[in-house]
C-alpha cells in the first residue's frame, strides 16, 4: 500500500505533519510504554505501547496525523500504541473526544471489571517452600473479594489456574480430582461472601486440555458464573468450541487473538460465548471497533482484555463507549497506588476512576494530561522524560 503523504488540500489548520515520535517506559505491574507524538502544528498526542516503545517510528514523519486510517493501515509496528496517539491528535484538532470520532457513544460511563489475581502473592506460591494450598485459599480469595466489591466494583475476576500441590503435572495440562475440588472450593467461598449480584469471571490461562477444562466447567455450573476465560490454548478454534458445547458456563476467550480475521475465525467455529479484546493486541481502537461489529453480528458481548496504564485504559474505554454490545473494561492495576495519580482530567476535575466505572472524559482526543513528575518518578532506570 502506498505510504506518501495525501497530497489533498486541507484548510491549513488540517494540514499538519508529524515531526517527532517518542516513547518512555514505566513500570507499573507491567512494563507500560508511553507514546507521544508531536506536530509542526504544536498539537500532541500520546499513547501507549504495552511492554516498552515503539519500534522505527521515524518512518511517520512527514505524514499527516489525521489520516488515522490510512497510518494504521500501513503500519503494525509501532502500531496500537501511535494509533492511540493519533486519535488524541486528531480529537484535539477538532476539538471533540476521541469516542465521537469513533461514531459517537452508546453511554455516557463505562463499567470496569477488577482483575483480582490469586488473592496473595504469586512469588509465594511459587518458590516451591509453601504449599500452594496454604496460599491460595477460600479464606484469601474471599477475603480478596470482600476488599474489591467494597471498594465500589460490581464485577470482578480471579485467576483459577493457580497451582494446587507441587507434584501436579503442568505440561500434560490435566488436573486431577483433588485439584479440581481445590479450585470448586475457591470459586465457592468467593460467590458465598459477595452474593449472586456481583458479575464474577475466573480465569484459566490457556493451560488445560478439553477434557480437564469440561470436567471443571461442569463443576463450576451451580456458581453463576459472568465467564470462564480461555480454558484451552489459543487459536485452538475447534477446542474451544467443545468446551463451550459441554457446559452452560459461558466461555470467554480474545487477549490473544490478533486481529479481526483471527476473531471471525473463532465466531465461524462457535468458540466463544464472550469476546475479549485486547486494543494492544489486536491492532488498536480501529479494529477493536471492527472485532466488536462482528461479534454483534452474532450476538456475542465484548469485555475488554486491558492490562494497561490509565492511558491506554482510558483509549479503551473511548472505544468501550462507541460499541452497542459491550460489558465490562478489565482493570489490572487495584494494587498500583499512583496508577491514578499519573493522568488528570482535561479541563475537568474527579478521578479517571470511581465505583467501579469511567465516567467518559470530555475533553478533546482522548481527555487527559500527563502528570510528567509521577512519569519521571516511575520511569524504568535509564529512561528520559517526554512529558
Amino acid at each position: 500500500m502506498d505510504f506518501t503523504r495525501d497530497e489533498t488540500h486541507r484548510p491549513a489548520e488540517r494540514d499538519l505533519e508529524i515531526t517527532d515520535i517518542s516513547s518512555m517506559t514505566l513500570q507499573g505491574n507491567f512494563r507500560w510504554g508511553l507514546v507521544k507524538v508531536e506536530t509542526d502544528a504544536g498539537v500532541s498526542g500520546i499513547g501507549e505501547v504495552h511492554g516498552g516503545g515503539p519500534n522505527d517510528p521515524g518512518r511517520l514523519e512527514g505524514q499527516n496525523p489525521l489520516d488515522v486510517e490510512r497510518l494504521r493501515d500501513v503500519m503494525w509496528e509501532p502500531g496500537p500504541g501511535v494509533e492511540m496517539a493519533l486519535w488524541d491528535i486528531k480529537g484535539k484538532v477538532l476539538d471533540v473526544p476521541v469516542y465521537e470520532l469513533l461514531g459517537g457513544k452508546y453511554r455516557d460511563e463505562v463499567r470496569v471489571y477488577c482483575d483480582t489475581h490469586g488473592g496473595e502473592s504469586l512469588g509465594e506460591a511459587q518458590s516451591g517452600s509453601i504449599d500452594p494450598r496454604e496460599v491460595y485459599t477460600p479464606r484469601s480469595y474471599a477475603e480478596a473479594a470482600r476488599e474489591v466489591v467494597d471498594a465500589g466494583f460490581d464485577a470482578l475476576k480471579f485467576d483459577l489456574d493457580v497451582r494446587t500441590h507441587a507434584d501436579v503435572d503442568t505440561a500434560a495440562r490435566r488436573l486431577d480430582n483433588e485439584a479440581i475440588e481445590h479450585k470448586v472450593s475457591l470459586v465457592e467461598a468467593v460467590r458465598e461472601e459477595i452474593g449472586d449480584d456481583v458479575d464474577l469471571g475466573f480465569d484459566l490461562h490457556w493451560n488445560f486440555t478439553v477434557e480437564t477444562a469440561t470436567r471443571l466447567a461442569e463443576k463450576l455450573e451451580p456458581y453463576d458464573l459472568a465467564w470462564l476465560e480461555d480454558p484451552v490454548p489459543p487459536r485452538k478454534y475447534d477446542a474451544h468450541r467443545r468446551v463451550r458445547e459441554a457446559t452452560s458456563v459461558p466461555i470467554m476467550t480474545g487477549e490473544n487473538l490478533r486481529d479481526p480475521g483471527e476473531f471471525k475465525e473463532m465466531l465461524d467455529s462457535e468458540g466463544m460465548d464472550v469476546a475479549a479484546p485486547d486494543p494492544h493486541n489486536c491492532g488498536g481502537l480501529r479494529n477493536f471497533k471492527r472485532i466488536a461489529n462482528l461479534c454483534d453480528l452474532e450476538g456475542i458481548p465484548v469485555v475488554v482484555h486491558n492490562i494497561a496504564s490509565p492511558v491506554a485504559t482510558v483509549a479503551a474505554a473511548h472505544a468501550a463507549a462507541a460499541v452497542p454490545n459491550f460489558v465490562a473494561l478489565e482493570y489490572h492495576a487495584f494494587d498500583v497506588p499512583w496508577w491514578e495519580d499519573l493522568v488528570s482530567r482535561t479541563g475537568e476535575s474527579g478521578p479517571i476512576l470511581a465505583d467501579g466505572h469511567i465516567d467518559l472524559p470530555e475533553g478533546p482526543g482522548l481527555g487527559i494530561e500527563i502528570d510528567p513528575d509521577v512519569a519521571e518518578e516511575y520511569a524504568l532506570e535509564g529512561e528520559e522524560s517526554i512529558f
